[in-house]
């Protein structure tokens, strides 16, 4: 996806996370993904971001979708995977990903979705590092099934950079 609609999505990101926050800025990109970072209390927090390359249905409005891989706090070594939607996702529902072969479960809140059991972050990283795709699938509070394909070029890369300045 274009580099303008990965800084949209991670200036959105800035706007849901944390308002005092300062705006984050590109640091590199590595195929799909970028690495971003922002200063939290002076220090320098990076993430890696990526747009969806699919979306379905094609006749509705999806808003600005993004997966983001950020550090869990307090430990830089330590990635939680977390799906960013343009709605809000159904209350009480399932996200469904799947990276190749593997499936993970996202548990939504407002218009975001976090892995399911904590315990499976490490394996649900280590899983898109050694992928090709991984596919998003969502239900909107509305009601509209989604369904998003992501690709994996460059996540490794961008994930080895973000260690470097968190």
């Amino acid at each position: 996806m274009s580099i303008r609609r990965q800084i949209l999505a991670a200036i959105a990101l800035a706007c849901i996370a944390a308002p005092a926050m300062a705006q984050p800025s590109m640091v590199k990109k590595f195929d799909n993904w970028g690495v971003y970072s922002y200063k939290d209390n002076g220090k320098t927090v990076c993430y890696v971001l990526t747009v969806p390359q699919k979306m379905a249905p094609s006749d509705v409005n999806h808003g600005d979708n993004f997966l983001l891989v950020a550090p869990k706090p307090g430990n830089r070594h330590a990635y939680a995977p977390q799906a960013h939607m343009g709605y809000e996702l159904k209350p009480k529902s399932q996200v469904t990903v799947k990276v190749d072969d593997d499936t993970f479960f996202m548990t939504p809140r407002g218009k975001t979705a976090w892995t399911q059991r904590e315990a499976r972050e490490g394996e649900f990283v280590n899983a898109m590092k050694a992928g090709s795709t991984l596919t998003i699938e969502a239900t909107s509070k509305r009601g509209t099934e989604t369904r998003y394909g992501f690709s994996l070029a460059g996540v490794t890369a961008a994930l080895k950079q973000a260690e470097k300045c968190n």
